[in-house]
């Protein structure tokens, strides 16, 4: 960028949530000593061609799950946890995450008695992590008598280990344990929606610039 005589340069962090635990560590490494000028997007949970792609990928995969067990499905929407001394210094992450699911499920019109938020992916330093948890969660609709769950992810834009393995392998065996099947939605990746929002992100910024 340096050689190619760039000056400025608009930063899209590609996790839609904003949180000092991520978003923050990024902007704090672009300003150590970089020669550029950053126009940072601190967060766009709320886009909502991002709130299209997300319920575009859960009404179809819900509904190909919920003919295969023969009733409806409750929805888990979630994201990565953090620290709750983090949430308790100001950070907006829990409420915009909550904020993302409560306009995915609004999209995919799905009923607020038919899905619930929870965390995952809690670390292992110090102190208390935001709940619930996922596993909690699902201990909770087993008691409500439901027989499977279906688990969409709106923190996370692609596939990882927090997809691949904490959600298809490590939810689905303890779901199972519990005598419930679990499916995903699938991760938006290259969505032609996802790619719009950036691309309107972009463009709207620069053309503030």
């Amino acid at each position: 960028m340096e050689a190619d005589q760039v000056s400025r340069a608009v930063v899209i962090c590609l996790a839609p949530q904003n949180s000092r635990t991520s978003v923050g560590l990024y902007r704090a490494a672009l300003g150590n000593g970089l020669p550029f000028r950053f126009e940072f997007i601190d967060s766009w949970h709320e886009h909502p061609l991002l709130i299209k792609a997300f319920a575009e990928k859960l009404r179809r995969a819900r509904e190909d799950a919920s003919r295969e067990l023969g009733t409806e499905l409750p929805v888990i929407f979630t994201a990565h946890s953090v620290p709750q001394r983090t949430i308790a210094e100001g950070d907006p992450y829990e409420e915009q995450s909550r904020e993302t699911a409560a306009l995915v499920a609004c999209e995919a019109s799905i009923p607020s008695e038919e899905w619930k938020f929870a965390f995952q992916s809690q670390g292992m330093s110090g102190g208390a992590w935001v709940g619930p948890t996922v596993e909690d969660t699902i201990l909770e609709l087993r008691k409500a008598g439901y027989r499977g769950v279906f688990v969409q992810p709106i923190g996370f834009l692609c596939d990882h280990v927090e997809v691949l393995y904490d959600i298809d392998i490590g939810f689905r065996q303890f779901a199972e344990k519990q005598g419930l099947r679990l499916w995903r939605a699938e991760s938006l990746n290259d969505s032609p929606l996802l790619i719009a929002a950036l691309a309107d992100l972009a463009c709207k910024r620069l053309a503030r610039l």
